[in-house]
């Protein structure tokens, strides 16, 4: 009985490891590169070509099932996978669409944002509010001085006319003497503080904090939403030459590094 029973089950299974087989081979079609790769290498050619923009919806798995001649299986795995890498999000109920755009940033070196966005291939604009003598007590004490004034700059800086960074920063006048008297919509601080001491060494700190409404009106962020904020401290020589608080939308913008 044992014997006839196992006798029956294998035609059965190796039939329906034919099927499995059947169907592996029309979703991967005989190519160098498997179809839902190919798939995904589209997606991401219209989204950088900027017939798919981000927050629009994109061609349901239907109508990619029917424009690639594949499993739809095979749509949905490309898909998925896509969506995993942040590119797309998926709604239930409503479809897919290109993620909103995400910035990044390096943690561990010191760059200019408006040479990250130029290295990106977009337009680096700033948007100065604040330039003006300080006598924050906080600000004195993370300088190092006993007295003030220190100089406080507070900048909105753009990507593509879309703001991504509120740049607010004391910084110490022993080291930046002319700090006040610098055009900050054409030359960044950063750029401007390296090209005429470069940092000896740095402190960071990064919080998931949510800005208050000064700071997130500038980002145009919506109530309620987090940001990435970086705290830094530079020093030239034995001065500590700047204390800054840079806050980034945490829907557009990312920090990254490498050790």
């Amino acid at each position: 009985m044992k014997t006839t029973t196992q006798a029956r089950i294998a035609p059965a299974a190796q039939a329906e490891q034919k099927q499995h087989s059947a169907e592996r081979d029309r979703d991967t079609p005989v190519k160098a590169m498997p179809a839902y790769e190919q798939i995904k290498r589209y997606v991401l050619q219209r989204i950088s070509e900027g017939a798919w923009k981000p927050g629009g919806l994109i061609p349901s798995e239907t109508e990619l099932v029917k424009e690639f001649g594949v499993a739809r299986m095979t749509v949905s795995r490309a898909l998925r996978e896509l969506t995993a890498e942040r590119v797309l999000t998926r709604v239930q109920g409503s479809g897919t669409f290109v993620a909103p755009q995400r910035y990044e940033s390096t943690v561990l070196e010191i760059r200019n944002i408006a040479d990250e966005i130029a290295a990106r291939g977009h337009r680096h604009s700033a948007r100065v509010l604040t330039l003006e003598p300080s006598d924050d007590a906080d600000a004195l004490e993370a300088l190092g001085l006993a007295n003030g004034p220190a100089f406080h700059s507070c900048i909105v800086h753009s990507e593509e006319g879309e703001p991504i960074q509120y740049e607010d920063r004391f910084v110490n006048p022993k080291v930046f003497p002319e700090y006040l008297q610098q055009d900050f919509s054409v030359e960044t601080p950063n750029h401007y503080m390296v090209r005429l001491a470069p940092v000896q060494r740095a402190e960071f700190r990064i919080y998931a904090q949510k800005p208050d409404a000064h700071v997130r009106r500038h980002l145009m962020m919506d109530i309620g939403e987090p940001c990435l904020l970086l705290w830094r401290r530079t020093w030239v020589g034995e001065n500590v030459a700047t204390s800054v608080r840079l806050w980034h939308p945490a829907s557009r913008f990312h920090l990254a590094g490498t050790v």
